[in-house]
């Protein structure tokens, strides 16, 4: 028997790259299972992607008239806000008004005080009337030139307030 080398050798080459295609096809089997591992995560991916998606699709309705109810009722406080405001201006004028009447008031009682009236003749019997000391106005007030005189109404004689209280019962009466 002779034994054929040539062919042993051959042979023993196939063997090679047949032990070589099995350890390649094996490789790639388990790169095929990772990969259809990855393909059922990616598809849970997927998945869920879809359903938050359909989640927020249902809120844009939702967050919308919310926006709305709040662009609303933000619009109705602006508008009374608003109204507020001009309420509160007329009142600061009409108080800033006032305060420059009262102060002309001031004004002139006090030159009143300091220039008394010629005094008559006090009966002996009846009670000695004390006024007190007039006071000084401020520095500042005094610095300031003196607007003119408003005229003063004539008080009422069944009227027991003053004419400061008057005017802001006026003023009151005014604003309603």
């Amino acid at each position: 028997m002779t034994v054929d080398y040539s062919r042993l050798v051959l042979d023993g080459i196939v063997v090679v790259f047949l032990v070589a295609t099995i350890v390649y096809l094996l490789i790639v089997n388990d790169r095929l299972k990772q990969l259809r591992r990855k393909g059922d995560d990616l598809a849970k991916v997927i998945a869920m992607f879809n359903e938050a998606t359909s989640r927020a699709e249902a809120g844009i309705p939702k967050l919308r008239k919310a926006a709305e109810e709040t662009g609303v009722a933000l619009q109705e406080r602006v508008e009374k806000a608003q109204s507020l405001r001009d309420d509160l201006a007329f009142m600061i004028e009409r108080a800033d008004a006032m305060a420059d009447r009262l102060e002309q008031a001031v004004r002139v009682a006090r030159e009143e005080i300091r220039t008394p009236a010629p005094t008559t003749a006090v009966p002996a019997a009846g009670p000695v009337v004390r006024t007190a000391p007039p006071r000084m106005a401020p520095p500042a007030a005094a610095a300031a030139p003196a607007p003119a005189p408003a005229p003063v109404a004539e008080p009422d004689p069944d009227d027991e307030r003053s004419e400061a209280e008057r005017e802001l019962l006026r003023a009151l009466q005014s604003v309603r």
